[in-house]
């Protein structure tokens, strides 16, 4: 397996330790990961899916914590075996936990459980103040609030005019 030295980064940027600890977390996979399978798609330019094959498991026994950045899925049976003899036990329903690093402003805006599926449905909700602005130039300063798509205008030509 190849590693990274990310150290020259390090000495030209400013506020990236958060990628570079993910990229780094990313070489490190574990094997343990790869269960239960799962897909990830981009729905729209702001909208992602996360579909999960949980067969067995049921919306009680799944639970779903987003911290921050960080989305976590856990699965835990119920003891319920006790009730039943099995011959063959084929069915996988060990316990998981996998967790999504999420980009900033992703939020989950619902998620379901049906044929053994669990989609999760994200969005990235950028807040207005951190929306590009136009910024006027020349003229007073005035506190900007918000996002300004008008044409900018230069007040000394347009009273000239």
């Amino acid at each position: 397996m190849r590693t990274y030295d990310f150290a020259p980064l390090y000495r030209s940027t400013v506020g990236f330790d958060r990628l570079f600890s993910m990229l780094d977390q990313a070489a490190r996979v574990e094997p343990s990961t790869q269960w239960p399978p799962y897909d990830i798609e981009k729905v729209a330019d702001d909208a992602y899916r996360i579909t999960m094959a949980v067969a067995g498991f049921s919306q009680d026994e799944v639970e779903l914590t987003q911290h921050d950045t960080t989305l976590i899925v856990t699965g835990q049976k119920k003891d319920k075996d006790g009730e039943r003899e099995f011959l063959h036990r084929g069915i996988a329903a060990r316990a998981f936990r996998q967790t999504f690093n999420l980009a900033d402003h992703v939020k989950v805006t619902s998620a379901s459980l049906e044929n053994g599926l669990l989609a999760v449905a994200l969005k990235r909700e950028v807040p207005e103040a951190l929306k590009p602005r136009r910024i006027a130039i020349g003229g007073t300063t005035q506190p900007a609030i918000g996002q300004d798509n008008a044409p900018a205008q230069v007040e000394d030509r347009a009273k000239a005019a």
